[in-house]
């Protein structure tokens, strides 16, 4: 038995305990609107209790405010440092957190913000063959 046909054999085997990822490909371009900074989706925190949370272990979340807890019960942050243009007025003090935004590949959700510059492309296991 060869050495590639024992990982071939664990990597089967792994497979079947790793959820399937979705991964979704960014495309466009900013149009510095400042929705991105007024629509801050963060998944899985649900009061303002986590935001301390967040806000404790990773300081920067602290220019990030609840500005609205939807039906469904998702959390929409907003950037206090967003000023009436819809750009930052930290610009060049602002975290990695932005300065990134959006990543090139996401694995969650896939929606950008209605009129945003930036669309996703779903990106499928077939498309990676």
């Amino acid at each position: 038995m060869s050495i590639d046909f024992i990982k071939s054999l664990y990597y089967e085997f792994i497979s079947y305990f790793i959820p399937q990822k979705i991964k979704y490909k960014v495309e466009g371009e900013c149009l510095k609107c400042g929705k991105c900074c007024k629509e801050i989706r963060s998944y899985g925190m649900k009061n303002e209790k986590d935001l301390k949370i967040m806000q404790f272990f990773l300081p920067h979340y602290k220019r990030f405010f609840i500005s609205r807890i939807e039906e469904n019960g998702e959390v929409v942050l907003s950037c206090k440092y967003l000023n009436q243009n819809g750009l930052c007025n930290v610009y060049n003090k602002r975290p990695s957190v932005c300065k990134n935004y959006p990543a090139k590949t996401i694995n969650f959700n896939g929606k950008m913000i209605e009129g945003c510059g930036f669309k996703t492309t779903k990106k499928e296991f077939k498309d990676y063959l």
